[in-house]
This record gives C-alpha cells, structure tokens and sequence, in this order.
C-alpha cells in the first residue's frame, strides 16, 4: 500500500527526532489517515534546513517497507 504526506519541519524541530528522544513521526496522509513510523526513516532527508517535501510511504501486509521522496 503507498500511503502520500507532506513534511515541513526545520532542522530544530526534527533535532528530538534526529537524537532519539523523539522514537515515531506522525503525519497526516494526502487521504486523510493518520500514518506513524520510525523517525530514523526520515533522517536521510534531512538537510541543513530540515526535512521539506512530499513523501510516499510504502507498506506491506501493515509493516514498513520504504519511504521515497517525490521530487
């Protein structure tokens, strides 16, 4: 299943996740369904601005497989 989000977060605001104080992100899918994975998953695309853009999740059978930045 592909779920569609959208992040704005600044380097600051991502710093609890990027540390592991914060373990889960949760966001709002372009659905309407509220979606909660790993923050390590994002840290690939994290800049020195944050982490800006829109994202597909993909999953199987409920668990995680991948997430891709659409560009």
């Amino acid at each position: 299943m592909k779920y569609y989000f959208s992040i704005n977060m600044t380097a600051n605001e991502f710093l609890p996740y990027y540390q592991g104080i914060a373990q889960t992100i949760v966001v709002k899918s372009t659905q309407g369904l509220r979606l909660q994975f790993p923050a390590m998953h994002m840290r690939p695309y994290l800049k020195s601005n944050g982490i800006h853009g829109n994202f597909c999740l993909q999953t199987e059978n409920k668990k995680f497989l991948s997430i891709t930045e659409i560009k």
